[in-house]
């Protein structure tokens, strides 16, 4: 896979450099070149390959999909941003959850392009909000161990649960997306009842604030599955 980045405020070597260093945890890796006098630039809002899928207020819930083969528009980033990986061109990337918080003191823009063979696939959370001051105050309840991610923005967990395991009944304070990041089946239930149902990897389930759940895998093998929040002012 094959990325390419440009921010019209950086266009010497150094800056080149420090764009590659911006890629690299995020698993884009590829060459630094500059955007052409004639290359359209969007929002990340409105590049066609970030689908939105779900909005709650300042929050954007974005399923990134590339083809083999394709690229997106240069698009600029303007917001705090948590990556789930879901697959690279070249196969499952196995769930693995980073953020990035620098764009909202400074833009980016660039562009993504996918050699393949496969599907490359983020799903991603975007938060227009302001920052929350403590890190800990609006944790969960009902769900054990640390987080494997958390700052000002964002939250993230990550579960494996052995075939037949349902989690204890968990509170969320923010608005919470449930991901499935490996092969299986897993129920996100409602304490009314209400199932959503999660059959493979990239499968979703949102849930709001305060709205108690419990997860089930449904399988006969272990399943992964990565659980994040959008922190915001109660």
């Amino acid at each position: 896979m094959r990325t390419h980045f440009f921010s019209k405020h950086r266009n010497s070597v150094l800056s080149a450099l420090l764009l590659a260093a911006v890629a690299a945890p995020l698993g884009l890796p590829g060459d630094v070149s500059a955007q052409g006098p004639g290359d359209r630039v969007v929002n990340i809002l409105d590049e066609p390959r970030h689908r939105t899928m779900h909005v709650d207020g300042d929050i954007r819930l974005l399923d990134v999909q590339i083809n083999p083969g394709d690229q997106t528009l240069y698009h600029t980033h303007d917001a705090a941003i948590m990556y789930t990986f879901i697959s690279s061109g070249e196969g499952p990337s196995g769930g693995r959850v980073t953020s990035n918080t620098d764009y909202v003191n400074e833009n980016f823009t660039h562009q993504v392009s996918n050699e393949g063979p496969g599907l490359f696939r983020i799903i991603a959370l975007t938060n227009y909000g302001p920052p929350m001051a403590a890190l800990d105050t609006d944790r969960p309840d009902g769900l054990a161990g640390e987080p494997q991610l958390e700052n000002p923005w964002f939250r993230s967990y990550r579960l494996t649960l052995a075939p037949g395991e349902t989690t204890p009944p968990q509170t969320h304070h923010n608005p919470t997306l449930v991901v499935q990041v490996t092969d299986g089946l897993t129920h996100v239930s409602r304490a009314d009842g209400i199932t959503a149902e999660l059959t493979a990897m990239g499968s979703w389930a949102w849930r709001n604030p305060h709205a108690p759940f419990q997860v089930t895998n449904k399988g006969s093998t272990p399943v992964d599955i990565v659980i994040n929040e959008a922190r915001r002012a109660m």
